[in-house]
């Protein structure tokens, strides 16, 4: 029997029944305003904390930064007329015309969710709160409080209906607002903090609301601080102190924090972060913007974009409000473990009659999974409606296509191994053992870490306490990871873009040498056992950096950043007893300069004593609020599980 057509017509696309969902959430989440807030607006629905849309349980979206900054300049009635504009031209095909149809049904949405904080505000007598959210976020702010309130509230519906974006330059957006009306005496100093301070506080909503492996403070909402603007003036402003004034005060970790530094950065501004650093917590990290502007306008971005960067919710630099983000991690040290036939002990263990060309098939494993990655769908299993952000992010509204069909100005898919350096240590012991000293065979070696290094702990301690690794100015050692590093990014560089989808290099573990990797690593030629937790990011292996942080620095930056254009991280841990006085600030400036000196991306400062984390593993009771940086966020150390708090404090304690 054939189906009538008038039955297709009246189901409803994924889209539509994403926007009724939308619908339903400003209608009936439940509504929490208290006396004495100064901004409305709350995300009090639990679903959302599962990264869904609550009511249709659609997965939502993260690892983004969507379009704030616009949105305040024109409006939701300036998108509203976008979308109508769009479609008054034509030429959509049915999927984009029903893109914006919905795209105008969550802006009415928005407004609803508003309205009833309005009322509510009204009924409890907080008229100024009422008068200040009357005519935003649908127009364009006035002042200083209805640009911090409207962007909250953008920000925040968001996060009730499961997306969780970071929110991007804070200070570039609302710096213009304070600074006008400080000059008309519309607000004074102390007010501007205040209602800042509210924000912090207020993104604090989800505390104890569920429990992650990495801490709750996880929920990708970074902030960036300082820096160029499109056309390469600075942006650092009043904004920008406030917000370090107020992490200084409330130490709330919620709100991760990069400033964006370079060589011609203002000397306050550095020192301002260094006092902020010093009092731990791992709350303020930096970008090198000069390298980072720089990769990306190398890549492929226009200049004005480049130098208007943020990141993805962690520390990968993209274009806010034009990319949809996404990454491929791997461990690139199960390759290595492939290559030696350690992976699966039936295998008949290789003779490789030179290093290079053990290094070789190695390399031809690391070519072949970077070729898998690449003809990979960019977002795989992720078909489902994405409006609200739709909204948010140039290009999806000209094209009528969703974030994830490639709507977005850019779509980016990165490739992201982890453990490279831990390959170019292994490779370092392979090559002295077997290739240099011909204390071993390969095979001889292959079987010592078959079985764990059993019998073998005094060769195992003497390559571990040999200080010829990654991270302590080693040129070897260096040269090793130079070696991998360049080999990698050359690959990748090979296929820069595939079916309109863009694949910049970025190497990361995000927390998975400790997790998701921990259960498949063999023990390693650099004297590490079975199931030990390696190397973070693109920082050294715990333990194994015994030269200082300034060796530490020189070794990560040895590598030719300008091949990296997403990025990567480098982690340090100091010893708070180190960093005391001005002389402490005056030590963690010199570090930060001599790190964007020598061309480094990226750098988290955790400014903590690994006996206070022990005190506080075993009475988590008594440090409720202690926060550490786990990688591209922060967390509260009593939140984490003890396997991942074993990964913090096995980290290097550096002393200057």
């Amino acid at each position: 029997m054939e189906i009538p057509k008038e039955f297709y017509l009246q189901v409803p696309s994924s889209t539509q029944l994403y926007a009724r969902a939308i619908r339903e959430i400003a209608e009936k989440a439940p509504v929490r305003l208290l006396p004495e807030e100064k901004l409305a607006g709350a995300s009090t629905l639990r679903d959302a904390l599962g990264h869904i849309v609550s009511v249709s349980g659609v997965r939502s979206v993260s690892h983004t930064t969507i379009g704030f900054e616009k949105a305040l300049k024109v409006g939701l009635n300036g998108l509203r007329r976008e979308i109508r504009e769009r479609l008054k031209r034509g030429g959509l095909d049915v999927d984009g015309t029903d893109l914006l149809n919905s795209m105008l049904e969550c802006l009415g949405c928005f407004e609803i969710w508003k309205n009833r904080y309005v009322q509510e505000a009204r009924a409890l007598g907080l008229d100024e709160v009422a008068q200040y959210m009357q005519a935003v976020p649908e127009n364009p702010p006035q002042n200083f409080r209805e640009a911090v309130q409207a962007l909250w509230l953008l920000w925040d519906f968001q996060r009730l209906c499961g997306n969780w974006s970071g929110i991007g330059r804070i200070d570039k957006m609302l710096g213009p607002f304070l600074k006008a009306d400080l000059a008309r005496g519309a607000i004074t100093l102390d007010g501007a903090r205040e209602l800042l301070a509210h924000f912090w506080i207020k993104g604090c909503e989800w505390i104890g609301a569920g429990h992650w492996a990495s801490g709750d403070a996880q929920f990708y909402q970074n902030i960036v601080l300082a820096g160029v603007d499109e056309e390469g003036h600075e942006v650092t402003n009043e904004v920008t102190h406030l917000v370090l004034d107020i992490v200084e005060e409330l130490h709330i970790s919620d709100f991760p924090i990069a400033v964006r530094l370079s060589k011609n950065s203002d000397e306050k501004l550095m020192r301002r972060v260094a006092q902020v650093q010093k009092l731990g917590g791992g709350i303020v990290a930096v970008y090198n913007e000069d390298r980072v502007i720089s990769n990306l306008i190398t890549f492929g971005y226009p200049d004005h974009e480049a130098r208007n960067f943020a990141n993805d919710g962690c520390w990968e630099a993209l274009i806010p409000g034009k990319t949809a983000f996404s990454y491929q991690p791997f461990d690139a040290l199960y390759l290595l473990q492939d290559t030696l036939c350690l992976n699966n002990e039936e295998d008949q263990i290789p003779e490789y009659k030179t290093f290079d060309e053990l290094y070789h098939d190695f390399l031809l494993r690391l070519a072949r999974k970077l070729a898998d990655n690449i003809n990979l769908p960019p977002y795989p299993s992720r078909s489902a409606a994405t409006v609200l952000v739709d909204l948010f992010v140039e290009g999806c509204i000209e094209s009528g296509r969703s974030y994830y069909d490639r709507g977005a100005k850019y779509s980016v898919f990165s490739p992201h191994p982890g453990g490279l350096q831990d390959v170019a240590n292994s490779l370092l012991s392979i090559k002295k053992l077997v290739y240099d000293e011909m204390a071993f065979s390969l095979p001889e070696l292959v079987t010592i870490l078959r079985q764990d290094w059993d019998g073998q702990e005094t060769l195992r301690r003497r390559i571990r306490e040999s200080g010829e690794f990654y991270g302590n100015d080693s040129a070897e050692a260096d040269g090793m990871v130079q070696r991998v590093f360049e080999d990698y990014t050359g690959l990748v560089a090979k296929v820069p873009m595939r079916n309109g989808v863009l694949r910049p290099a970025g190497i990361s573990t995000f927390g998975r040498e400790s997790d998701a990797y921990l259960p498949d690593r063999t023990a390693s030629a650099a004297g590490t056992r079975k199931a030990d937790v390696l190397a973070l990011n693109f920082s050294p292996a715990p333990g194994t950096d015994r030269k200082g942080p300034t060796a530490v620095i020189k070794s990560h930056c040895s590598v030719d950043f300008s091949k990296l254009p997403c990025g990567t991280a480098l982690e340090l841990k100091l010893s708070p007893s180190s960093l005391k006085g001005e002389s402490g600030e005056a030590t963690l400036v010199g570090l930060m300069k001599s790190f964007v000196a020598l061309g480094g991306i990226f750098m988290q400062i955790d400014v903590v004593d690994s006996e206070l984390l022990r005190k506080a593993q075993d009475h988590p009771e008594d440090f409720p609020n202690l926060a550490v940086r786990v990688s591209g966020w922060s967390a509260r150390f009593a939140t984490l599980n003890r396997k991942w708090q074993d990964m913090v404090i096995a980290r290097t304690e550096q002393s200057l």
